[in-house]
């Protein structure tokens, strides 16, 4: 909170008590000078600090009209106070400031399945953008107004609190999320969040950033699903670009861009499918789908290219196809969830899920 808020609402506080002192004066005065009951004072006092005109209680002593006289300079001088401080309030925004933060707060209660940004950093912006670019519901969770003024220009669902803490974990949802990325500043930062997050919520994925080189392992002790290093990946990537542009390129695109015949993409083989207990040569995928099966997820981290392998339920198949080829086989393994995204809307729609343009990457600057 800015010091022109604070200021404010102290100012606000004042002009409460001052009226509440009036109002108890004011029915003092009245009481002790003309006699009247304590209703009858409280109206006559209400009457006067009102300038509504109505006729008195009974008839004023001469003490007691110069103290009706005194209590309505002062009920006046403080109405045209609260009327400026009231305009500044609306003024300052921060009238739109509550109802803004009380339909965070709504919009919050009503998340489900969602994602939870930990950090607002120059990492943990882009991931919340890129979680945004796909239509999946998320919040960011970050203590530093100048990140909270990040994700309100990008339109992107916050709340101002400490990630590290427990309550502000709850209170954005964690017993109904799907995910968590932890991408605060320091890997203790981030350690604290995984455990937290790992003992609110041990069906969650979560997903954690390691600033140092020896932070990794004790992340995935403390129940991180995967642990990314930015600097070890950013020097993957670029040593990619330099050897092979065209196949960074084509991931890219096959990851992101609309563009293209063909998609990457990650496929649960629910209990109920009909690939159980098969290898991919019994189970006849691409005949059956037109997709390619490049490698099956399965467990701890672990991937295995062998065709001898058996689809088990709870496998990930990562595959390769277009997007009808990649719903024939999403509805064969069962996996609800991805049919409805890739079945719903127009090709329009799905372009606008993934905006980046393939054409860029394949086009000017590769060669």
């Amino acid at each position: 909170m800015n010091l022109e808020r604070a200021s404010l609402r102290r100012r606000l506080g004042w002009l409460l008590t001052a009226v509440t002192a009036l109002l108890m004066g004011g029915a003092v005065g009245y009481r002790l000078l003309e006699g009247f009951t304590w209703t009858e004072a409280l109206y006559m006092t209400l009457i006067t600090l009102s300038t509504v005109g109505f006729g008195e209680v009974r008839p004023l002593s001469p003490e007691g009209r110069w103290f009706t006289m005194g209590l309505i300079v002062l009920g006046v001088g403080t109405g045209a106070y609260a009327l400026g401080a009231l305009t500044e309030y609306i003024v300052s925004g921060e009238l739109q400031g509550i109802l803004a933060r009380r339909r965070r707060m709504a919009t919050l209660k009503r998340l489900r399945h969602h994602y939870i940004v930990c950090g607002c950093g120059h990492v943990g912006l882009q991931v919340a953008l890129e979680l945004q670019r796909l239509g999946l519901p998320l919040v960011v969770v970050d203590p530093h107004p100048e990140a909270l003024e990040r994700c309100e220009q990008h339109g992107l669902l916050y709340f101002e609190g400490e990630p590290t803490e427990d309550e502000v974990l709850k209170q954005v949802g964690i017993a109904r999320a799907r995910g968590l990325v932890a991408v605060l500043e320091s890997d203790a930062d981030n350690l604290f969040v995984v455990l937290s997050a790992r003992g609110l919520n041990p069906e969650l994925t979560i997903v954690a950033q390691a600033v140092s080189e020896g932070a990794a392992q004790k992340l995935y002790r403390a129940g991180a699903d995967r642990v990314v290093s930015p600097y070890a990946m950013a020097g993957h990537r670029m040593a990619g670009l330099l050897v092979r542009p065209y196949v960074v390129a084509f991931l890219d695109a096959t990851l992101r861009s609309p563009d293209l015949e063909l998609w990457l993409e990650e496929i649960r083989v629910a209990e109920h499918s009909a690939l159980v207990g098969k290898t991919l040569a019994e189970a006849d995928i691409r005949a059956r789908s037109g997709a390619n099966v490049l490698a099956i997820a399965r467990g701890d981290r672990q991937v295995d290219w062998s065709p001898r392998l058996r689809i088990q339920a709870g496998d990930v198949l990562i595959v390769l196809g277009r997007r009808e080829q990649l719903l024939a086989l999403a509805r064969l393994a069962g996996d609800e969830r991805l049919a409805r995204l890739l079945s719903q809307g127009s090709e329009r729609a799905w372009a606008r899920r993934f905006p980046l343009d393939a054409r860029r990457l394949f086009g000017r600057g590769q060669g």
